[in-house]
């Protein structure tokens, strides 16, 4: 019987995480799926424990390939879905894992409803270890849950174009749809998908939000979002430009107000830079830490004020080789660890 829903995981040195990852699956009450491992080349454990369960479902296919990196990674995703034989596509990365009805609630709002071609939901942010819960994302409540069915369609690029707001881990797609989009798109050097293919498949029909958790998100210093959350600013701005003008005639692209978007990416780059120096910072890159918190703190003239205080700080922390976490700590800040 060949599988319903394919999952695509990627993985790289994942040792920690990925029989976890796996057994999330196994633990599925859906069981129609298989799940194609693509590891890139880890230089740690996680092949052979990835092998361990290919060895024992073979609903589980395992792949290695030559290190391309994560700014290939649209290569990686695509040799994935080349292979996939299901009519639907769900991401797993392998540091994360799924609530185990996850697969069944989405396919059954699928099947019954051909309009929708992408199904998410939220997903808990956890650290590393497990030891603490930060939240759930992404509210329910914000203005912004106006738009997460993407009905009519178009409409959730009012929140899109702004921010990301969709878990990976929690997205299904109809494969067809998703092969329609171009398949997975990587662009403007972002170590990541998931906002390009999102934003081709805006346009293709509606999407269905389920508002409960289907899984878990591991946060960490040594994460991509983490190491590179200026490089992904810069290219979120740059794709959100590209795809205004692309689809300018759009009657959905129409009515939204360009200048606040266009606005709001110029202030999340002071974030973004002062996101990066205390990155750095956990990582013990002293310098370089210095060098984003001054680009925070010299772009955008006087706006983002307190983000820039913190960057002023957080030049004071790199010059002397302080703990910003230490002090997060003590603020009662969500505080992160190396890995």
């Amino acid at each position: 019987m060949e599988p319903l829903v394919s999952i695509i995981t990627p993985t790289y040195n994942h040792q920690d995480y990925i029989a976890e990852c796996i057994q999330s699956v196994l633990d599925q009450t859906f069981i129609h799926w298989e799940m194609i491992i693509i590891d890139d080349g880890s230089t740690d454990n996680t092949l052979n424990r990835a092998y361990e369960f290919e060895h024992r479902d073979d609903r589980i296919k395992v792949y290695t390939q030559k290190n391309i990196g994560i700014f290939r990674l649209a290569e990686t995703y695509n040799k994935a879905l080349g292979m996939a034989q299901g009519k639907y596509i769900a991401i797993l990365e392998g540091d994360d894992y799924w609530e185990h009805d996850k697969l069944r609630l989405q396919v059954e709002l699928l099947e019954g409803n051909n309009e929708v071609i992408l199904c998410w939901g939220q997903a808990w942010s956890i650290s590393s270890d497990k030891n603490k819960i930060y939240n759930i994302y992404p509210d329910e409540n914000l203005k912004e849950a106006l738009f997460f069915n993407n009905d009519p369609v178009g409409s959730v690029l009012n929140m899109l174009l702004y921010k990301d707001w969709i878990p990976a881990l929690t997205i299904i797609i109809r494969a067809n749809e998703l092969k329609k989009s171009g398949g997975f798109n990587q662009a403007y050097n972002m170590p990541t998908i998931d906002l390009p293919t999102l934003l081709n498949l805006s346009l293709l029909g509606k999407f269905v939000f389920i508002s409960r958790p289907l899984g878990y998100w591991r946060i960490y210093a040594g994460q991509i979002t983490k190491v590179y959350p200026a490089l992904l600013s810069e290219g979120y701005f740059k794709l959100v430009k590209d795809f205004i003008v692309t689809n300018h005639d759009n009657q959905i692209v129409k009515t939204i107000k360009i200048k606040n978007i266009y606005s709001f990416h110029r202030d999340q780059l002071i974030i973004a830079y002062s996101r990066s120096g205390r990155y750095k910072l956990i990582r013990g890159q002293f310098s370089d830490a210095r060098a984003d918190y001054f680009k925070s703190i010299f772009r955008g003239g006087f706006n983002k004020p307190i983000w820039k205080l913190r960057s002023t700080i957080g030049v004071l922390f790199s010059v002397f080789h302080l703990n910003v976490e230490g002090l997060s700590a003590i603020l009662g800040k969500k505080t992160y660890t190396v890995s």
